[in-house]
């Protein structure tokens, strides 16, 4: 059965299925739709959680000897498959189907999965759990449909917005659906039961943006590498998600690396920034910035991104805030050769 991410606490409430798999890449809706999941499970007496995380060398055969094991702690339990961007091969596939087809009634399992390519979707894996379980696909939030989401998600925040301020607050995130989340929680916290205007997130932006997420880049790029530091330690302590500021520090480094290429061709650097919607100050910074860090080096710097995002998603082993900080300091113009990946 699929399932749109608002339709699955109503079928929650009908019974729990023997399994769900979430796939998708907009990180939060995903995190919200297994968090649904768990909430549900939790309160159908599913008190006991084990975590197998897929990579090259996970042994399939682990995932039954974990749903015939008998607990120690509670008598029901979660088997959360973390299986990331890995693709099954015909074994691993077998494996998932035998379990899908006499699965153990004191588990449910929970498979967690990076967007599913076409070959996935008509794989027989995908469709012994679609006849099954449940599957939530998890789509984007298309830029169109982008002020909508805002709205809907502040009202459920009780956040009163302004269509001005919604505008705004679409153009600031760019479809990043977890900074969205973030920025909303901040503003309703600075300005309860207001109707806020584009003014007033403007002000509230000026007033914290010297340690928020938006400042850290502006830093970056105006080559201020002790600022850079203070404010990821501040955002580290306030509890920013790793994702988030991965995102912001990509989206950079490859308005950059536009920049460079386009002048490179000769084209006026005002119109590039009109094409990469780069305002005011931050031209100027960007200018900088470019002449600074060469086109190899912003490559390489997108190469690290990615291993970043590996780490997030725990494909690979580290503690992600150590090379997000030399990202920020190469930016800065001061590598730091220890926490470069590549």
């Amino acid at each position: 059965m699929k399932l749109k991410p608002e339709q699955l606490a109503g079928r929650l409430k009908q019974g729990i299925a023997p399994a769900y798999l979430v796939t998708g890449d907009e990180p939060l809706l995903c995190e919200e739709s297994v968090d649904t999941l768990r909430k549900a499970f939790q309160e159908q007496g599913f008190t006991e959680r084990e975590v197998l995380h897929v990579d090259g060398g996970f042994k399939w055969e682990y995932l039954l000897e974990c749903a015939s094991a008998l607990s120690l702690f509670a008598e029901r339990k979660i088997i959360e498959l973390r299986l990331g961007s890995q693709k099954l091969q015909k074994n691993a596939s077998d494996i998932l189907q035998q379990y899908l087809a006499n699965p153990a009634p004191d588990n449910v399992l929970l498979i967690i999965a990076d967007k599913l390519d076409g070959s996935a979707k008509k794989s027989a894996w995908f469709k012994a759990l679609d006849k099954t379980g449940v599957i939530v696909e998890i789509w984007p939030v298309e830029p169109p449909q982008l002020p909508g989401w805002i709205k809907q998600r502040a009202a459920a925040m009780d956040l009163r917005l302004d269509d001005s301020a919604v505008e705004l607050l679409a153009e600031r995130i760019e479809g990043n659906l977890l900074a969205a989340r973030q920025e909303m929680s901040k503003l309703q916290l600075l300005y309860p039961g207001k109707t806020l205007s584009a003014e007033d997130v403007t002000d509230a932006v000026s007033d914290s943006s010297r340690f928020d997420i938006f400042g850290l880049t502006d830093a970056a790029l105006g080559g201020q590498p002790q600022r850079c530091t203070r404010i990821i330690q501040v955002l580290r302590q306030e509890g920013t998600e790793a994702a988030v500021l991965l995102w912001a520090l990509a989206r950079e480094i490859r308005t950059l690396h536009a920049v460079q290429a386009g002048l490179n061709k000769g084209l006026p650097f005002d119109n590039l920034c009109q094409q990469q919607r780069i305002f005011g100050k931050r031209k100027q910074l960007v200018r900088g910035c470019a002449k600074r860090i060469s086109p190899a080096a912003l490559e390489g710097l997108l190469q690290e991104c990615a291993e970043v995002d590996r780490m997030i998603k725990g494909a690979s082993a580290g503690d992600p805030w150590v090379p997000l900080t030399g990202i920020v300091l190469h930016l800065s113009g001061h590598p730091l050769p220890l926490v470069s990946l590549v």
